[in-house]
């Protein structure tokens, strides 16, 4: 089986954190167990407690966590290269635990230090986000009383907290802004609105609607809602202030959408190795009928496949990567790491996800008709990278045309 140029770690090893290659290796065993719960997965809408306890153990959702609260504070890198092969063995569990892990991003750089505290007190903080407003938030006494619904909350099934977004009001109903709340797991409740044969595909992703209603919220667990745009000065954000490490100077644009394609290039590599697994075990599908194996047309697919996926995952991390070396360009020089570079950054990986997505196109396309039987697993992986199509954050054009906007002195409108 084929396995990635990216076999190693960019960063060493410190102190008794464990080795992300390591960690990456964990994940990689987990593939043949994923690919066997392919079906009970979708039926469920997520992934099941066994999963959900091996991922504990290994220490996945304390990636991005900061060492200050116990977390492993990964490179971003190497925590989606765990997300990769996760997504490897099953794209839609691959995008359910990366939504849930992800998020201690946001809390360890805007969140306060006690707001901190309280939330990554527990051994993992699993928490679904969902940006886009929704509910109302009205100020009372020292925090907020909050209700409302948010759709599309990925991640849910094995939440510890949740993160939405929603508009705030005075007592007087007076407009405050948005903010972002976070919640612990006995304030919300989760819809059955997801899994089985409600969509198309990423029917493991758990990315049901959570419905709150009237819970009070204090204010160290809350935050302003402007994230996309904050200038850093000098001082950077909160959490870099508290854990000194440029990952949390919170930067957004590029990191929402590099969780999303993260899935992807899992994706694209799963078709290689089912394309793979087929030319080593059917014949080629017109004269002669020679096994696949031996076939120069199957080799020249094979040839693609490796090279659009391969390629894919060299641009998604030089992207990531870069995005790394911007903060750290802050730190080192005091030069603003801009929106403007963040979003062109996020164009970058979203060029990564194009290329994996004719990957898949191409698998699936090649494989021949048994590939779109039902039940098969490339049938599986094309259904969960057409749900990807169908995301807001794969809708490019939109993204460029608002690079270009902002490119030339006008507001950011995604």
């Amino acid at each position: 089986m084929t396995e990635s140029l990216y076999t190693r770690s960019i960063h060493p090893v410190q102190g008794d954190v464990p080795a992300a290659d390591d960690l990456v290796q964990r994940a990689r065993d987990l593939r043949p167990k994923l690919r066997k719960l392919h079906a009970e997965h979708e039926a469920l809408g997520g992934y099941s407690e066994e999963i959900h306890r091996e991922f504990e153990e290994a220490g996945f959702y304390r990636a991005l966590a900061p060492k200050r609260f116990g977390g492993l504070e990964l490179g971003l890198d190497d925590f989606f290269r765990i997300g990769i092969e996760i997504s490897r063995g099953d794209p839609g569990v691959g995008w359910s635990f990366i939504l849930g892990a992800g998020h201690a991003f946001h809390v360890g750089s805007f969140f306060s230090e006690d707001g901190q505290r309280e939330l990554f007190g527990a051994d993992s903080f699993i928490a679904p986000g969902r940006t886009v407003p929704a509910g109302k938030a009205v100020a009372a006494d020292t925090g907020y009383r909050l209700s409302g619904t948010w759709d599309y909350c990925s991640g849910s099934m094995w939440s510890t907290h949740a993160l939405v977004v929603a508009p705030t009001v005075d007592a007087a109903g007076t407009a405050l802004g948005l903010r972002m709340f976070a919640l612990p797991r006995s304030d919300f409740d989760i819809l059955d609105d997801w899994g089985g044969d409600r969509t198309i595909g990423m029917r493991a992703s758990s990315s049901n609607s959570i419905t709150i209603q009237d819970a009070f919220v204090p204010g160290h667990l809350s935050v302003d809602y402007n994230f996309r745009e904050h200038e850093l000065g000098t001082d950077g954000t909160i959490g870099y202030q508290l854990h000194g490490n440029p990952m949390y100077l919170g930067r957004t644009m590029l990191f929402f959408n590099a969780e999303l394609i993260a899935t992807q290039i899992g994706t694209a590599w799963a078709v290689v190795d089912e394309f793979e697994s087929l030319m080593e075990t059917r014949p080629a599908s017109f004269p002669p009928r020679i096994p696949r194996v031996e076939s120069p047309e199957y080799h020249r697919w094979l040839g693609r496949l490796l090279a659009l996926t391969d390629a894919a995952e060299s641009l998604y991390l030089a992207g990531v990567r870069q995005y790394t070396e911007l903060g750290q360009r802050w730190v080192d020089t005091g030069r603003e790491f801009t929106p403007e570079e963040d979003a062109r950054l996020r164009a970058v990986v979203q060029q990564a996800a194009q290329l994996a997505l004719d990957a898949v196109d191409l698998a699936f396309s090649t494989a021949g008709s048994s590939a779109a039987k039902r039940g098969s697993a490339l049938e599986k992986y094309y259904r969960d990278s057409a749900m990807y199509k169908t995301h807001i954050a794969a809708q490019w054009d939109v993204t460029y045309s608002s690079i270009a906007r902002y490119h030339v002195g006008q507001p950011l409108t995604f």
